[in-house]
């Protein structure tokens, strides 16, 4: 049987800390992404959630930006906000997280009135993020040296 997990806005220092514990297991260590640009200054502006098992331990994060912070990324809209720095543990693959922690952060926009949510897929995601509706547009790129995809869903 698999734990069961909760999702929640990181409301704290030690829900944000959790959250980039989780972005370091999985970007840093697994994917080797440099921690100077894991971390970024938008992480102090953005909305984080954090999904976790009923004991506490992390299993998942994602943030959202919106206003300035996501005008920046998504082409000067502010209506639109962006996803991005989703993560699941190894061990929660495949139980929900990343679908639950993409649905909070589309919660959480609509919240804020934004009529869509763009993120940067890693291409081995597209499919994830097609099922729950994203549609990819414009040329593969790299980040971080892994290539993505842009991906918009309307709200």
């Amino acid at each position: 049987m698999s734990p069961a997990f909760v999702v929640r806005v990181a409301e704290d220092a030690a829900d944000r800390e959790a959250c980039f514990s989780v972005r370091k297991a999985v970007f840093v260590v697994e994917q080797g992404v440099s921690e100077d640009i894991e971390y970024d200054a938008y992480d102090a502006v953005a909305l984080h959630v954090l999904a976790v098992r009923e004991d506490g331990l992390p299993l998942g994060t994602g943030r959202l930006l919106y206003g300035e912070e996501a005008a920046a990324k998504t082409g000067g809209d502010s209506s639109v906000g962006s996803l991005g720095r989703l993560a699941v543990t190894a061990e929660a693959r495949g139980l929900g997280v990343g679908v639950a922690l993409v649905r909070a952060i589309e919660d959480a926009a609509r919240a804020r009135g934004l009529s869509a949510v763009d993120l940067g897929a890693q291409t081995h995601a597209l499919g994830f993020y097609e099922r729950l509706g994203y549609e990819a547009y414009g040329p593969e790129f790299p980040d971080a040296g892994i290539p993505h995809r842009a991906m918009r869903r309307a709200l």
